[in-house]
């Protein structure tokens, strides 16, 4: 790795402070060897030769071209802000008051770049001539331009995104906080846009704007998921198979010579035999290939139609068959196909496999032809994908960076447990070239990307891109395409439903489900718990790694989820319909005690809003633990009753294995729980019933069980004064 070489183009307008400066090195970017970057006064600065760009940022964020700037000074004033945003260090651009202190990345820069175009040009469409005639009202006139997305006939058709209108504001204050720094033009002097604001207060930004993400509806994660795991799981083996059968064909056909002008009757013969002798069925030709014949004339009723010629070619050991070879060989080829008939080339005799859930086996494929071999390689690629980035919460950054050689191999922790782990890079927020990372991750996440990386070849290098850079939203729809397809039904894949999905909506949708579901199921098979432990494994090992992050904006979750749910019990209370459990009395004090702070008329402060009440309840909300069948308030760990089972007294957590609700003071039953006592108090006395005579043991641990579960029924009848 080297940094750019001299360059001395002073071919720059004006007197700038950069004029003639090699842009990479005054930046302190690193080059690949033997590259050159751009000089100040080129028109296109092209960073391609960059070292450590991450995968995520495609080619042409990597060239900027000033030239589409209409007003030619104009250029030199964006060379220079954006000179100043990669180099903040230099003297010319230290002295600016209002000038960033911390090199932004080359991504960013990008972004601002792209912007601040836009805005040049918006202002020489509106007649501005010069930047010294800029006013307030066109710098409030181009937010309200980029807040807006106007339909047909300019009718208002909806808002952008608050990061859209964020860079709208940005570009319109960075041209005063480096007017000081324009030498071909500038602002006037005092001129304070959007009253003086900042651009985050101008653009509305609020700062849970970035929580404003939807995640993925549960009738479409469900069915995707598990979609995607059958893929990655029951079928990868096949698949890789498959994926070897075209890697061979390919490379078959790459090493054939061009057909001569003479029929090579004996080899093509020698191939037709072999079919006979094997009664091994002639290659079937794709049906976009049958249309495109017919097109050409030939008849629907030839009986070498659907014959598939190139691929007997290919077994002979040329690269095609030439139509003027038909009339030598068409009895003998008749002759075949009627005797073995055709059938497409890939995925004959495919292996049985179990249906999702277990109703039956069948073949796992129907046979192919090699185009929709290829695409079904594609498709459990992107299922790979799709596992890693909604079990493990990375961002697409975080899964571009992904190599071949990411699967870590898997380490004992324990006696009977073992941890998984990918290699990645992290990205967001990091010096360019990114940082190195590790997630410690469950075993699905594990082989799917085992699977990916096998689906690459074996001859791939361990450095090469797992996924590289890709569009989501194309490959999701492609997926999507084949579960519900005939393909996907014949396996028994429950069809998926339209709705938008990205690898950011499935962070949200993970974090969510740990948040509100802690010991549920994120699909089959995959127990939340189990991610959860690895989430927290993995920020244990690298507390600045990325998921140390996905594990805060989780907890972020879980105090949202807190005190939402601290506060309906509130209101339960309020309205009559009170807790129970053997921490009930305790709850029931303190909710007394709030009602009371919020109704007393000698206060001069009333209490009434959600949010005001919310801070009265935040010190028990931080102390709740949702269990299956109860809410666990761990206020006192001395007087937890799991902890004394386990003689762990200074834990800081309960340990939701050895709950009894029944029993522990840090307990309550609510409503809400009723159905899982009432499952397991049925449950309970079908087994009892079951029982014979001579198992009393059995019999009385089941009967104790049962009695437990009736008198916390009874409980929860009590305090919301129903019957049931």
């Amino acid at each position: 790795m080297i940094t750019a070489m001299p360059v001395a183009r002073p071919q720059d307008h004006g007197a700038s402070p950069f004029a003639g400066a090699d842009v990479c090195r005054l930046a302190g970017l690193p080059l690949l060897p033997g590259r050159r970057g751009p000089a100040f006064s080129d028109d296109i600065w092209d960073f391609t030769a960059v070292d450590g760009l991450p995968a995520q940022m495609q080619p042409s964020y990597r060239r900027w071209d000033f030239a589409v700037i209409t007003v030619p000074g104009w250029r030199l004033v964006a060379k220079e802000q954006l000179m100043a945003l990669l180099a903040p260090r230099h003297e010319a651009v230290a002295v600016l008051a209002r000038a960033s202190r911390t090199p932004l990345h080359l991504r960013t820069c990008q972004l601002r770049f792209a912007e601040l175009v836009r805005l040049l040009n918006w202002l020489h469409a509106q007649q501005v001539m010069a930047l010294g005639q800029l006013t307030t009202e066109h710098c409030q006139a181009y937010l309200t331009y980029r807040r807006e997305i106007r339909g047909t006939g300019g009718r208002l058709a909806g808002d952008r995104s608050a990061s859209t209108v964020l860079r709208a504001a940005l570009a319109v204050t960075g041209l005063v906080s480096y007017r000081d720094l324009f030498t071909a033009d500038r602002p006037p002097a005092g001129l304070q846009p959007f009253g003086g604001a900042t651009a985050a207060r101008a653009a509305q930004l609020t700062p849970n704007a970035a929580c404003k993400t939807q995640p993925v509806p549960d009738d479409v994660l469900q069915p995707m998921l598990t979609a995607a795991l059958y893929l990655t799981g029951t079928l990868g083996l096949h698949i890789t198979g498959l994926a070897s059968q075209i890697t061979a064909a390919e490379q078959h056909r790459a090493g054939l010579p061009r057909p001569a002008t003479p029929v090579p009757a004996t080899r093509l013969t020698a191939a037709l035999r072999r079919h006979l002798g094997q009664g091994d069925p002639l290659p079937r030709l794709p049906g976009h290939d049958v249309t495109a014949r017919l097109a050409a004339g030939w008849r629907p009723a030839d009986p070498l139609l659907t014959v598939n010629l190139d691929m007997i070619a290919r077994q002979a050991g040329v690269t095609e068959f030439r139509s003027a070879w038909i009339p030598a060989m068409r009895v003998l080829i008749e002759e075949t196909a009627a005797r073995v008939g055709t059938e497409k080339s890939f995925g004959r005799a495919a292996q049985a496999v179990p249906r999702p859930g277990g109703r039956g086996e069948l073949p796992w494929t129907l046979p192919l032809d090699q185009r929709r071999a290829a695409a079904l390689v594609r498709t459990a690629r992107t299922a790979c994908l799709i596992v890693i980035a909604a079990i493990s919460g990375m961002r697409a950054s975080e899964l571009m960076e992904l190599t071949a050689a990411c699967a870590l191999p898997p380490a004992r922790a324990g006696t009977a447990q073992m941890r998984y782990r990918l290699a990645s890079r992290l990205v967001k927020g990091q010096p360019l070239g990114g940082t190195a990372d590790e997630w410690v991750v469950i075993q699905p996440v594990h082989q799917a990307a085992g699977l990916a990386a096998a689906l690459l070849g074996q001859d791939t290098p361990p450095a090469a891109p797992l996924f590289g850079r890709f569009a989501f939203e194309h490959r999701y729809q492609a997926f999507r395409s084949w579960v519900n397809s005939p393909a996907g039904q014949r396996l028994g894949l429950a069809p998926i439903p339209a709705g938008k999905v990205t690898p950011q909506a499935l962070r949200r949708t993970l974090a969510l489900q740990l948040a509100h579901r802690p010991g549920g199921l994120l699909a089959a098979k995959i127990h939340l718990k189990h991610v959860s432990v690895a989430t927290t494994e993995g920020y244990a090992a690298r507390p600045g790694g990325a998921q140390a992050r996905l594990l805060a904006e989780i907890n972020t979750e879980e105090t949202e989820r807190n005190l939402g749910l601290a506060l309906a019990e509130f209101r339960n209370y309020q309205r009559g319909v009170m807790p129970a459990g053997p921490g009930a009395r305790e709850l029931t004090a303190l909710f007394a005690r709030i009602d009371t702070a919020i109704t007393d008329p000698g206060d001069v402060k009333v209490h009434n809003s959600d949010r005001d009440i919310l801070n009265l309840l935040s010190k028990q909300a931080a102390t709740l633990h949702l269990g299956i069948a109860n809410y666990c308030w761990f206020t006192d760990p001395s007087r937890a009753l799991c902890l004394q089972l386990a003689d762990t007294p200074g834990a800081s957590q309960p340990l939701a294995g050895m709950c009894d609700s029944a029993r522990c003071p840090h307990a309550t039953h609510h409503p809400r729980h009723r159905d899982a006592w009432a499952s397991h108090a049925a449950a309970t006395k079908t087994f009892l019933g079951a029982l014979g005579r001579t198992r009393t043991t059995e019999r009385a641990r089941l009967q104790t069980d049962y009695d437990r579960a009736v008198r916390v029924i009874a409980g929860i009848d009590a305090a919301t004064n129903q019957e049931h």
